[in-house]
């Protein structure tokens, strides 16, 4: 068979509420979102391992009440007043356990927010006492913040994430299919986002759509990289 030529064309990635599946697993953390009024100190940290949902969570929150979404690595170079004059969410603090300026950033502008009761939102794979920063005062005011987690999938939820990872790429795939490679995929969001990127490449290259014996390869192949 003559092999095609693969491309990485570009991903859309769907971050509305309707995209995001809430099963037993999350429904928790997605109620704590939406109660964001009454959040202890006015600040709560979102917490989770790659791929998990935060951003998508993140996002979502930040449309309905008109937060602005920043890096915590861009917060050096970031306006800190006017950061601080709306609700805020900052993503992946523990990205600046090394950056000085970044932690100071963030230390006035947790304090600006605290100082009018405005919601402050952050997300990392850790929880606060596990962020490693190095200026003494933020490391204690994060450690102080209540947290709510995204904890790993079970089968509903990776199912729904296998099917919306598709989506965004346009694919059609069976129930059977999906069935198949929750009860032998790697059990996180990272792998899932891996998976099917891996399944996706494969097709392409294959020139025909994803099938059982595709998954099969694709799937034994990660677990000789593995071994």
């Amino acid at each position: 068979m003559v092999r095609q030529l693969s491309f990485d064309l570009p991903v859309k990635t769907a971050h509305a509420r309707e995209d995001f599946f809430i099963s037993p697993s999350n429904a928790l953390t997605v109620r704590m979102l939406e109660d964001w009024p009454k959040w202890p100190r006015g600040k709560i940290a979102l917490i989770g391992p790659a791929g998990s949902g935060k951003t998508h969570l993140t996002q979502i929150w930040a449309s309905e009440i008109g937060a602005g979404v920043t890096a915590a690595q861009d917060l050096a170079n970031a306006d800190i007043p006017a950061l601080a004059d709306a609700p805020a969410a900052i993503e992946d603090i523990r990205s600046i356990a090394t950056d000085a300026a970044a932690q100071e950033a963030l230390f006035h502008l947790h304090n600006l927010m605290q100082e009018t009761g405005t919601p402050l939102l952050l997300t990392a794979d850790l929880a606060p006492n596990h962020w490693g920063l190095t200026l003494p005062d933020l490391q204690s005011r994060m450690s102080a913040t209540s947290i709510t987690s995204l904890p790993a999938p079970d089968d509903a939820l990776l199912a729904a994430v296998l099917v919306k990872l598709f989506a965004d790429r346009q694919i059609d795939v069976q129930p059977k299919l999906i069935t198949y490679l929750i009860k032998r995929m790697e059990r996180s969001f990272e792998a899932t986002g891996r998976l099917v990127a891996a399944l996706d490449k494969a097709a392409l290259s294959d020139g025909r759509p994803i099938s059982m014996k595709i998954a099969a390869q694709v799937l034994d192949k990660w677990g000789k990289d593995t071994a």
